[in-house]
């Protein structure tokens, strides 16, 4: 047999028959045999839902009531004839018309494939958002890993803890004489009562968030005592970063405030009618950060602050921070600032409230379990000895934990941390754009290598580094973890060996229902307190950079009020980053051993160190008793 030909249509030409529709006719035979023989295409020419034969449709005209095709001669080619010159535009469209289908059809299964791809990377951030956690670029991220081979290794050392009942021994403080520290600051007195005649009025306006201000409520109390002075209650400065309008009142109780320190301070709550219509800054009177060194003395305020107050009767600190060093104090001076912050700043009774629930529902249950909670939501939980008979089915522990992740931290860091160019040229661009002050710095200093900070501990911690520290000490998957914060730079593609890890994170997002959480939206310093509170109130509170004034204030009111029960998790950067280094040689057992050892070194009861916050370390004779 030779080589097969095309394929023919099977009758033979008379020289008088029609040549356009032959080949018309061979075309539509064509068309159907190969409709035929391949299902598939038959299927796209056919339209799909429509059940009908395009060869049928195509020649019905062509039929006759008696030969049936069986003859081409006279009247009946001279009608077919007729028939395809009236309807050959028709059938070209048509043929056109399917063609086009096939070809769309095929188009939109492709379209169809990638808008269902990007349907669930949407999705995918919608529940991210849900979740509490944003980010600050615009491109959807892959998931960024520095230190794949020990996550690895830590996923597996997980899975296997799943089956062991053994705890890790982080839920309790490692040192038995933590316990030995017992809060009593409000129970020393000073040694002389306030003055018969105060030297003048001290007005402050505090700037920064919500932790910066109570900082500066503080040391407000305690220079108006220094100066014997009366304070009028402080005023928050409104922020471009922060955006929050709340005053002192907004969220603590002013009343309780007031009262708490009268013994110690006069309070009140606005300047006498003589001297509002004063111009502070005519005459002199309003200080700001150039008038005053960082964490001044008491000296500095003696010889430079005392004889202007005598004099116009009014100052007025204007950005006041951290503008009162902790050293050298008098010791009830010292006490004052104690007395202020662990006790006579309450929350006011709506972020109580609201705090109360977020404890609630990760706690599993709804009552007191300590000092911590009394302080810090009041008589929004019940007395914990009415609920005791079912305490243990429902009681649940939690973990607290404080990324200090914002791209503001990551950005002003200059450290790398394994996003590629593109994230590298993020950073730089919005170094530029907020830090041109930073930028200029750096032109005339010595540039120190990304890899030589990391070394050297000032690389704020990555999410996947703090998984890594908590599996290293032991810390199983199920653990609930409330995070503190919502502005995670890199958002999920940052978050995710967290969340592979530990699924069970959750924060006030998720906790609270929209309705809950409305009075709060656009307050930045009231949801900052939400996290506050359910920091200082956790079974254990973790965090990744010291230098925090959230993580400063929330471990030295666990330290304060914990009585030896409240531990807190403080890793070492500069370790730490020695330990990491050797992500692919370390075994995991070497690597949770270091970890452990690290933490456990943090968690040694010191006694505060000169020129330390006592915000953040008040074991010290001026701030707590020690028994024994």
């Amino acid at each position: 047999m030779g080589k097969q030909g095309p394929q023919r249509c099977p009758h033979t030409i008379s020289q008088d028959e029609d040549l356009s529709f032959w080949k018309k006719d061979c075309q539509i035979r064509c068309l159907d045999t190969l409709s035929s023989s391949d299902p598939f295409i038959g299927r796209r020419i056919s339209g799909g839902d429509h059940k009908w034969n395009s060869k049928a449709v195509l020649l019905q005209g062509l039929k006759n009531d008696h030969g049936k095709f069986s003859s081409y001669k006279g009247v009946h080619v001279e009608k077919r004839h007729t028939w395809l010159q009236k309807n050959l535009r028709a059938i070209a469209v048509m043929l056109s018309v399917i063609c086009f289908i096939f070809l769309l059809d095929s188009l939109m299964m492709s379209m169809f494939d990638l808008v269902n791809l990007q349907s669930n990377s949407s999705l995918n951030s919608s529940i991210w958002a849900k979740d509490g956690v944003s980010y600050i670029s615009s491109k959807e991220k892959l998931p960024v890993q520095m230190y794949g081979r020990l996550l690895s290794l830590a996923s597996n050392s997980l899975a296997e803890n799943e089956l062991k009942h053994k705890k890790s021994s982080f839920w309790e403080e490692p040192y038995s004489n933590t316990s030995l520290w017992k809060p009593c600051a409000d129970r020393k007195t000073r040694s002389v009562g306030k003055p018969d005649k105060s030297n003048g009025y001290i007005m402050v306006s505090a700037n920064g968030g919500l932790n910066q201000q109570r900082v500066a409520v503080c040391n407000a109390v305690a220079v108006a005592s220094l100066l014997n002075a009366t304070l009028v209650l402080p005023r928050f400065l409104y922020s471009n970063v922060w955006k929050d309008p709340s005053q002192f009142g907004d969220i603590y109780q002013e009343e309780y405030f007031v009262n708490y320190l009268k013994d110690d301070v006069d309070i009140v709550k606005e300047l006498p009618a003589h001297l509002k219509s004063l111009d502070i800054e005519a005459i002199g009177s309003q200080l700001t950060d150039a008038d005053l060194v960082k964490e001044a003395k008491p000296i500095d305020y003696i010889r430079n602050v005392l004889s202007l107050l005598k004099r116009n009767g009014v100052l007025h600190f204007l950005g006041f921070g951290n503008r009162l060093g902790f050293d050298p104090l008098p010791n009830n001076i010292q006490t004052l600032r104690c007395k202020c912050n662990f006790h006579a700043l309450k929350f006011v009774p709506n972020i109580q409230q609201v705090a109360s629930l977020l404890m609630k529902r990760i706690r599993k249950y709804d009552y007191s379990q300590s000092k911590l909670d009394k302080q810090l939501v009041g008589n929004f939980l019940s007395n914990s000895s009415s609920n005791t008979h079912d305490a243990p089915e429902r009681k649940s522990r939690y973990l607290a934990l404080h990324l200090r992740f914002e791209v503001d931290m990551v950005a002003y860091s200059q450290c790398d941390f394994g996003g590629g160019e593109n994230e590298r040229e993020e950073l730089q661009a919005y170094r530029e754009r907020h830090f041109p002050l930073l930028l200029e710095r750096l032109k005339n200093a010595k540039p120190v290598a990304p890899s030589e900070l990391r070394k050297l501990g000032r690389c704020p911690l990555t999410p996947e580094e703090a998984a890594l520290v908590l599996a290293g000490l032991g810390f199983k998957r199920r653990t609930y973890i409330y995070l503190a914060g919502s502005h995670i730079y890199g958002g999920k593609s940052r978050m995710d060996p967290l969340t592979n890890l530990y699924p069970n994170l959750v924060t006030k997002e998720t906790l609270l229902a929209t309705s809950e959480l409305a009075p709060f939206a656009n307050f930045s310093s009231k949801l900052a307190a939400l996290d506050f509170i359910a920091c200082a109130a956790s079974d254990v509170f973790a965090m990744t950079d010291s230098g925090s004034q959230l993580s400063s204030l929330v471990s030295g009111f666990r330290t304060y009020f914990g009585g030896g029960h409240a531990p807190t998790l403080r890793p070492n950067k500069r370790r730490l980053a020695a330990i990491l280094s050797e992500n692919s040689t370390i075994q995991w057992n070497t690597f949770a051993d270091r970890v452990r050892k690290m933490i456990e070194e943090g968690q040694r009861a010191r006694v505060r160190g000169y020129g330390r916050s006592i915000y953040r370390q008040p074991r010290s004779p001026e701030c707590m008793c020690r028994d024994g």
